[in-house]
């Protein structure tokens, strides 16, 4: 932030027309400072050597490299940088690769203006902000295997859908925050939901439970 308060943001986006609309999203709100708006690879990385940031919106999609190129030298240059994708691309292979290189929100460029804003503000305020189609593929990816690797075997410990959807989502690093975000609902459903499978697995940490879950078989790694 800088002596007013503004989070300093950088923009990597190599379309002039979405890079100007983002702009003007930011300008219109006191709480941001773009410190940069620039179009290459190249110039993106330039930036984070020689300016602060409190945010990185990027692409993936960069005239000159990819950027994950970029997430991954934002969070090796200023772990501080919380960083957002804004892009067109929805599928898979982007998604994972730009989640796993550091980012921590992934918007969809058909997202409303408002929705960029509030986007913006959940991110710099520890939140992970996605688009819902996004969501609902990263969930598709990580959901626990339906029974029977949740029905009881000869171990006799069942697991319902829910406790090992969110046991999976633990696994592999979502915070508490993180989860709610991803299944729309609250914290104190996610804490009820471990604290059940915690009893059920006779464990006292989320690294013991995911350690016995595994090696029951009741989610996969």
């Amino acid at each position: 932030m800088d002596s007013a308060g503004r989070s300093a943001v950088l923009i990597v986006e190599d379309d002039r027309a979405f890079r100007a609309r983002f702009q003007a999203i930011l300008g219109s709100d006191a709480s941001f400072e773009v410190v940069g708006a620039v179009d290459t690879l190249a110039l993106g990385l330039q930036a984070l050597e020689h300016s602060r940031l409190d945010a990185l919106v990027v692409d993936l999609g960069l005239p000159d490299g990819d950027g994950t190129e970029l997430i991954r030298a934002a969070a090796r240059l200023q772990p501080q940088c919380a960083v957002m994708v804004v892009t067109v691309f929805g599928d898979e292979e982007h998604v994972v690769s730009a989640i796993e290189a550091g980012a921590i929100g992934y918007l969809l460029k058909d997202s409303s203006s408002d929705d960029m804003l509030g986007a913006l503000h959940d991110l710099l305020g520890g939140g992970s902000p996605i688009s819902p189609m996004v969501a609902r593929l990263v969930l598709s990816r990580l959901r626990a295997p339906a029974p029977p690797s949740s029905t009881p075997g000869d171990t006799g410990v069942a697991l319902s859908e829910r406790e090992a959807e969110i046991l999976t989502l633990v696994a592999k690093g979502f915070s508490f925050a993180e989860i709610c975000d991803l299944l729309s609902i609250t914290v104190n459903t996610v804490k009820t939901h471990v604290n059940r499978t915690y009893r059920k697995l006779g464990v006292n940490s989320r690294g013991q439970a995911v350690h016995e879950a595994s090696r029951l078989g009741l989610i996969e790694m």
